[in-house]
């Protein structure tokens, strides 16, 4: 493939979020889910174009904005990494809201957007402030027990916030900017053992997340680090990871709909959630804000060995 392949860089609360506007042949398909599974497929190669050294990096998280399921959304979306695709991504959804209103798509007030897993929504401010509308969150099991080697019996929660999260408080573990890389190392062992003992979330779904908190601090109620899949890590407090966790608060009693949950990342930057809903279906709330930083042209050389990113 000759040409570029036309992007609009952000990042929500310090996490890159790269939306693709042209140039990448539409995926085929009658729904936003089938045309990821034609992407996956067919379309491969450029998400790792997109998303992969040399033109990117681990923590991207890419968007294919491609035609909505519902005539009153104004677009779906693909999110994708750099493994493969998401069902939802709380912070790429508040990236692709700003990008939509950079490029002129949408003013200030309401959206609604179609994603693989469901219909979502965002509210836009006019200081910038974006409030989305997730899918359903649940909890799917509470008070798991695995075994890490390395680390010993670790005890969470298997909850869905439009990925799979496993959601754990390890006593002693600081979570730290500094310490990131430990922490990577940590989440992984979590993950790979959850993985081993066969534990899933609901329908075999895949826990792809890892997400430990701490208490927090300076007016935020938790503080969390969330390993993403592959050996990303978030450096937002992740939308569909709070979406989550604001699942287990309810599950547990500790939080009542429209209360609301202020989560920390380990760079200092916050979401604010809440439920809405009642009974079983709970639709979690989650504000933030993203900033646009590049709008560029990314070349497929047909020369360069590595225009297909670095596997």
């Amino acid at each position: 493939m000759q040409g570029g392949i036309e992007v609009v860089d952000s990042h929500t609360e310090g996490e890159p979020t790269r939306v693709v506007i042209d140039g990448w042949p539409m995926p085929t398909g009658h729904t936003v889910a089938d045309r990821r599974d034609t992407m996956r497929t067919m379309q491969d190669d450029l998400r790792r174009a997109v998303v992969l050294e040399p033109r990117g990096h681990e923590a991207i998280v890419g968007a294919l904005l491609v035609p909505a399921d519902r005539p009153e959304a104004a677009t779906g979306v693909v999110f994708f990494n750099d493994i493969g695709y998401l069902g939802m991504c709380g912070h790429g959804l508040i990236g692709v809201v700003r990008t939509l209103e950079h490029l002129g798509r949408i003013t200030p007030g309401h959206v609604e957007i179609d994603t693989p897993v469901g219909p979502v929504g965002a509210d836009l401010d006019r200081d910038g402030t974006v409030t989305i509308r997730n899918v359903p969150a649940f909890v799917h099991a509470l008070d798991v027990s695995v075994h890490v080697p390395g680390i010993g019996t670790v005890t969470g929660d298997v909850a869905w916030g439009g990925n799979w999260f496993f959601l754990a408080h390890l006593p002693g573990e600081s979570l730290t900017y500094e310490r990131r890389r430990e922490l990577v190392a940590c989440t992984t062992r979590i993950r790979e053992a959850l993985h081993a003992n066969g534990i899933t979330g609901a329908d075999g779904g895949e826990i792809d997340h890892v997400e430990l908190l701490a208490p927090g601090e300076g007016g935020a109620d938790a503080r969390t680090f969330v390993l993403c899949p592959g050996a990303a890590w978030d450096r937002s407090p992740c939308g569909t990871g709070t979406s989550a966790k604001l699942a287990v608060l309810h599950a547990r009693g500790q939080l009542s709909p429209d209360q609301r949950w202020v989560q920390e990342s380990v760079i200092g930057s916050r979401f604010t959630g809440w439920l809405e809903g009642d009974g079983e279906t709970l639709v979690p709330r989650v504000q933030g804000r993203a900033y646009i930083t590049a709008r560029a042209t990314l070349h497929l050389d047909p020369a360069d060995p590595f225009r297909y990113g670095l596997a």
